[in-house]
């Protein structure tokens, strides 16, 4: 009995310690950076939504960031107030749709030259301020197969540039727009321009939130 006393006292401290060191671990703070895409997928069934339930909320804390409109200059002006004052341990920057797609609809796309430019300080600042950073390629502009969306090239070019920024700082990569070409191959027979992974050829639908959140949720643990 005395022996058990005894020991009990000298394991006392131990377990204080790993109590309160357990105590006093902040959960992984993760934010997902980008436009439209990311500013629905925090809605319930969003692929935001979905990766913050598939994980420990005593381990990871999830915050959505996107806008819609958002092009890759306008992530790099609200970057200070709306991602690294939040002091984020890893923050995924989604985006590319609108600086392909407003070329043609709007005019006020982004220059491939200056979406490298912009992309490549977002992430130099993002790291300065000790995050981590995933990138992601974006999807789709319409879901016919591949070289059928009149935005395909200027797309696939856009694609190559974030692989290509991904390699050159040693980043990991969701190549959304390989994944989603794939998917669109194997399951579009028909060549639809939506409704396959999206409800308008842009915007994620369930499948296309659930997709998402399926490939993305290695890279955040």
């Amino acid at each position: 009995m005395k022996a058990v006393k005894k020991l009990s006292l000298l394991l006392a401290p131990f377990a204080l310690l790993i109590l309160f060191t357990s105590m006093n671990i902040k959960p992984k703070k993760i934010i997902f950076f980008g436009d439209s895409i990311t500013q629905m997928g925090v809605a319930p069934g969003g692929y935001v939504d979905l990766i913050s339930k598939a994980l420990d909320p005593s381990k990871y804390e999830v915050i959505g960031a996107g806008i819609g409109g958002n092009k890759v200059y306008d992530l790099y002006l609200r970057m200070e107030q709306d991602v690294l004052v939040k002091k984020p341990d890893l923050v995924v920057i989604y985006i590319g749709v609108n600086d392909v797609w407003h070329k043609q609809s709007m005019h006020t796309g982004t220059d491939y030259d200056k979406f490298i430019l912009f992309y490549q300080a977002l992430i130099n600042k993002i790291q300065a301020n000790g995050a981590k950073v995933v990138l992601c390629t974006p999807a789709v502009i319409g879901e016919k197969k591949s070289g059928a969306n009149e935005m395909d090239a200027d797309l696939d070019k856009y694609s190559g540039a974030i692989r290509e920024l991904a390699v050159k700082n040693k980043l990991p990569l969701c190549d959304l727009r390989t994944l989603f070409k794939t998917y669109g191959e194997q399951h579009n027979p028909e060549g639809l321009a939506k409704g396959i992974l999206t409800t308008d050829g842009v915007h994620l639908n369930d499948k296309g939130n659930q997709t998402l959140a399926e490939a993305l949720l290695p890279l955040v643990k």
